[in-house]
């Protein structure tokens, strides 16, 4: 079901230098785990957590320091970004409690349910609405009664002077992070067409969609929006 190109695009090279391009946004990252560790704290003291799309780790890192009972289970299918969380998990001494799956959440084995589920940055790849509220049904299939989800995607409505002003600023932003201009120019080039930048309303329509109570709009950072939601 998912965009399986996504692992093509987050190949070795991508994946090794990937931590380094964004270090210089990392007070964006920061706050947004830190309202995820706020909104996650009611949770059991040996709480299961899922990771979708976990990338290189950074929310699943951070958590497990903050609450170190918690178990995880991190999926992704780039193989490269998932053997560097892999790999930082080794060095952070909480591997033991961490699962690996190399792959997609439908091809995720059945398991206990889970409390949580972080989905940072992933379902904007889904072009298709139906498709994405498919995603957050499988998604809401896989929590305990009232488990979290936590959802950031980039949202915008493309169509009004809002969201070129804030394409001037996302742009801006890539500069200081020092990212080459080709590079930008994909970025941008890629709203719409390969990323599904959704005015946020219709995000939040597509989540509650899947089986979730209302989502709450909890952080914006330009065009990032975060969202939490309690199963339905």
């Amino acid at each position: 079901m998912e965009n399986q190109e996504q692992a093509v695009v987050f190949d070795e090279k991508r994946a090794a230098t990937y931590d380094k391009t964004t270090a210089k946004l990392s007070p964006l990252r920061d706050t947004l785990h830190l309202l995820t560790r706020l909104i996650l704290a009611d949770l059991p003291v040996n709480a299961r957590i899922l990771c979708v799309g976990v990338g290189t780790g950074p929310e699943l890192i951070y958590l497990a320091h903050e609450f170190p009972q918690w178990q995880f289970t991190a999926v992704d299918p780039a193989p490269a970004m998932l053997d560097i969380c892999r790999q930082k998990a080794e060095a952070s001494g909480i591997a033991a409690r961490c699962t690996w799956h190399e792959g997609y959440l439908d091809s995720l084995p059945d398991s206990e349910p889970f409390d949580a589920v972080t989905c940072l940055l992933v379902s904007h790849f889904f072009m298709q609405q139906d498709e994405r509220r498919n995603f957050f049904s499988q998604i809401a299939a896989r929590l305990c009664p009232q488990g979290y989800l936590v959802s950031a995607d980039l949202a915008s409505d493309m169509s009004t002077s809002s969201y070129q002003s804030l394409r001037e600023m996302w742009t801006r932003m890539l500069k200081y992070a020092e990212v080459p201009e080709l590079t930008i120019e994909d970025f941008l080039a890629s709203h719409g067409r390969d990323v599904a930048v959704l005015p946020p309303h219709q995000v939040s329509s597509i989540i509650a969609s899947g089986g979730f109570d209302s989502p709450v709009l909890f952080m914006q950072t330009l065009f990032i929006h975060a969202w939490y939601a309690r199963k339905a």
